[in-house]
C-alpha cells in the first residue's frame, strides 16, 4: 500500500503519529484511547462545523460503486466534516492533507481506504479505528463515502450575508463615552469553546464579568484601533461586535457571513480607526468587508484561482489569518491553498485595488514583527515563514524552519546576540525557530534562522513573551503525552543555553481529571503575569492558571462551572495594540 496517498500534517495527525506507526505495522500493541482522542485537541481545527447539520441527497448510482442511502450518506457527510475536511478540504481536493478525488480513491479501492482509515499511516494519517474513535461500521461506511462524489456545499453570498445582519443597538443609542468602571485595557476575552460563548474577566480581580453568547467555538477576538470594539468570529462564520463602553459590555450587532469561517480584523491605520471590519471564510472561498461599528455588509470578494507555483485552478482557497497594516489601508489576507497574500486597500471600496502577493502554499497563522512593519506567516505544510513588508506591500523572504509551524502571531524579543527577533514553535518537532527581524540593525542576521532551540516535543500551538518579560513560553497541547501536554517550557531570553524550566501547569490547576491540555498563553496588560487554559473536554472541569512573570510561580487558579472548554484568551491590550 503507498503511504504518500493520505499523508496529513493537520493537528491530530502529528500528535499521534509516532503510535500509529507501530499499529499500522503490527508491532508492539500500546493502549492510545487516551491520548489519539480528538477532543479537545482533535476538535481545535474545526471542520466545518456548521456544514454537517443539513440533509444532502446521496449521490445518483455509479455501476461498481457501493450505494449509500440519504440516511447513511449523510452520516458519513457529518464525520467527514467533523473529522476530514479540516485536512483534505470540502470538496476533497486536498490541503493540509492529500486529495481525495473520486479518481484516486476508486484507484485505491474500498479495502484499501477502509485499512487506511483503521490503521493511519507513518505520514500522519489519523488511525481512526485502532484508536477507537470510530467504529467498524463506520470505517466501513467512510470507504464507501470516499468512493462516491462529494457533496458542494451551498454558496452564500450577499443576499445570505444581509439576511443574517442584525443591528441590535444602533450607533445612536450608544453612549458617547465609557459608561462601566472596568479597566478595558486589562479585560480579557476567553474563548468558551464549545458551549458557544466568550467570558470576559477583569484582569486584576481575575472574576469573571461576564458571559456572552457568540458564535460556536470562537476562533479569535479582535479589538477596533479606539478600544471601544470587540469582535468574535465563530467557527460557523458568525460574527458579533459587542461595545465595550455599554454598561455592561453588550451585543450591538452580528453577521453570518459564510458557513465556516476563522479570521477578523479591523482597520488600524491612523485616520481609519473603526471604520471597517473584514472576515474571511473557509467555506464559500471569500472574505467581506463591512462597517466597523455596525457590521453592515459591503463588499465580498472571492478567492477562488490558481494556485502558486503550478497555476492550477483550486476551487476552494481559503481565508486563514488577517491582518491590519500600521502604515497603509490595507487588510494583509492569507489565502491557504493558492498560497497568496493579498493587500486589500479599504481606502475606495468602490474601484477597490487588491495587490497579490505570490509566497507559499497553505498560509495559515501568523503576526507582525516588534516593529509592526513585517508580517510573519506560517505556510505550516510547506515548513515555511513567509515574510511581508507591509510598508512597501511585497515579499521579503521565504524561510524553512521546522516542521509544521503554528506560531499563533508569534514572540518578539531582543536576543542577546543576534538583536531583535521572532519566534516560531512547531506542531511537528520540539523545536523553536528563533528569526532576525532587524534588516538595518542586524542586517546579516535579518530574515535567517539565527538559533535553532529544542523545546519538550512536538504538538506546540502557540508561543509567547512580553517585551518587559526575559522568558520565553512554548505550550505543547497537542502532545500525545499527557504530562508534556500538561506543561508548558520556559526559556531564559538572557540566557539560551540554559536548559528550559518545566511548568507543571496542569498539576497547579488543582484538577485530576482529563488530560489537561494547557494552551495559549496571554499576558495582563502590565506584562507581569501570564494565563494559560487548562482545556479539558466539554463534561470535564477547565481552568484557567495565572503565573508570575518574574517569579515563575502561581498567582491563582480561575475555576468556574461556566468556564467550560476555554481555549484563546485576549487581552484587549496586547491585541489592540499587537503587543506579542
Amino acid at each position: 500500500m503507498s503511504n504518500t496517498l493520505f499523508k496529513s500534517v493537520g493537528i491530530v495527525a502529528i500528535a499521534v503519529g509516532s503510535m500509529m506507526i507501530a499499529q499500522a505495522y503490527g508491532a508492539e500493541k500500546t493502549d492510545t484511547k487516551k491520548s489519539h482522542q480528538t477532543s479537545p485537541a482533535g476538535k481545535y481545527q474545526p471542520n466545518l462545523d456548521s456544514l454537517n447539520k443539513g440533509t444532502l441527497d446521496a449521490p445518483g448510482v455509479v455501476q461498481g460503486i457501493p450505494a449509500l442511502s440519504k440516511a447513511e450518506f449523510n452520516k458519513a457527510n457529518r464525520i467527514y466534516f467533523e473529522r476530514c475536511a479540516g485536512c483534505h478540504g470540502v470538496l476533497r481536493k486536498g490541503a493540509t492533507g492529500k486529495p481525495l478525488t473520486t479518481k484516486i480513491t476508486r484507484e485505491r479501492g474500498f479495502e484499501n481506504l477502509r485499512d487506511f482509515i483503521t490503521f493511519g499511516s507513518p505520514g500522519g494519517m489519523p488511525n481512526w479505528g485502532d484508536s477507537g474513535v470510530l467504529t467498524k461500521a463506520d470505517i466501513s461506511l467512510m470507504a464507501k463515502y470516499l468512493l462516491n462524489e462529494p457533496p458542494v456545499p451551498p454558496e452564500y453570498g450577499m443576499k445570505e450575508v444581509k439576511a443574517s445582519w442584525k443591528v441590535m443597538v444602533p450607533v445612536s443609542k450608544r453612549p458617547t463615552k465609557q459608561m462601566n468602571k472596568l479597566d478595558l485595557d486589562n479585560l480579557f476575552s476567553v474563548t468558551l469553546r464549545d458551549t458557544g460563548e466568550i467570558a470576559l474577566i477583569d484582569g486584576a480581580t481575575k472574576e469573571i464579568v461576564q458571559v456572552i453568547k457568540t458564535g460556536f467555538a470562537v476562533h479569535i477576538s479582535r479589538i477596533s484601533a479606539t478600544g471601544r470594539y470587540l469582535f468574535t468570529i465563530g467557527r460557523d462564520a458568525k460574527i458579533d461586535l459587542i461595545d465595550l463602553f455599554m454598561n455592561p459590555p453588550t451585543r450591538v450587532a452580528e453577521i453570518k457571513v459564510g458557513l465556516e469561517a476563522r479570521s477578523v480584523e479591523t482597520s488600524k491605520m491612523k485616520g481609519w480607526e473603526d471604520k471597517y471590519a473584514i472576515a474571511g471564510d473557509y467555506w464559500p472561498p471569500q472574505y467581506v468587508i463591512m462597517k466597523g461599528d455596525t457590521l453592515e455588509p459591503l463588499k465580498i470578494i472571492g478567492t477562488r484561482g490558481m494556485t502558486v507555483g503550478t497555476q492550477e485552478y483550486h476551487p476552494e482557497p481559503r481565508v486563514a489569518a488577517i491582518v491590519s497594516s500600521h502604515f497603509k489601508p490595507e487588510f494583509l489576507v492569507n489565502v491557504k491553498e493558492t498560497g497568496k497574500v493579498l493587500a486589500v486597500d479599504y481606502s475606495d471600496l468602490v474601484n477597490l485595488k487588491v495587490t497579490t502577493i505570490e509566497t507559499e502554499r497553505f498560509l495559515h497563522d501568523g503576526g507582525f514583527d516588534s516593529s509592526g512593519r513585517y508580517f510573519l506567516t506560517a505556510a505550516n505544510a510547506k515548513n515555511t515563514i513567509v515574510v511581508i513588508d507591509t510598508k512597501e506591500t511585497k515579499l521579503v523572504k521565504m524561510i524553512k524552519v521546522g516542521a509544521t509551524p503554528h506560531p499563533g502571531r508569534g514572540a518578539n524579543f531582543v536576543h542577546p546576540k543576534f538583536g531583535p527577533v521572532w519566534a516560531t514553535s512547531h506542531l511537528g518537532d520540539d523545536t523553536i525557530s528563533l528569526i532576525g527581524t532587524d534588516p538595518k540593525g542586524h542586517p546579516k542576521q535579518a530574515w535567517k534562522v539565527v538559533q535553532t532551540l529544542e523545546g519538550q516535543g512536538g504538538g506546540s500551538l502557540f508561543i509567547k513573551t512580553h517585551p518587559k518579560s526575559r522568558y520565553l513560553y512554548v505550550d505543547t497541547p497537542l502532545n500525545p503525552d499527557a504530562e508534556i501536554a500538561s506543561s508548558v517550557a520556559v526559556f531564559d531570553i538572557k540566557n539560551l543555553k540554559k536548559e528550559y524550566k518545566v511548568l507543571p501547569i496542569g498539576e497547579w490547576s488543582g484538577i485530576t481529571e482529563g488530560v489537561r491540555r494547557i494552551v495559549q498563553g496571554e499576558y495582563n496588560k502590565a506584562g507581569t503575569e501570564i494565563w494559560f487554559s487548562v482545556w479539558n473536554a466539554k463534561d470535564q472541569e477547565s481552568a484557567i492558571v495565572v503565573v508570575n512573570d518574574k517569579t515563575l510561580k502561581l498567582v491563582k487558579v480561575i475555576k468556574d462551572k461556566r468556564l467550560v472548554t476555554p481555549t484563546g484568551k485576549f487581552n484587549v491590550y496586547n491585541t489592540r495594540n499587537d503587543v506579542y
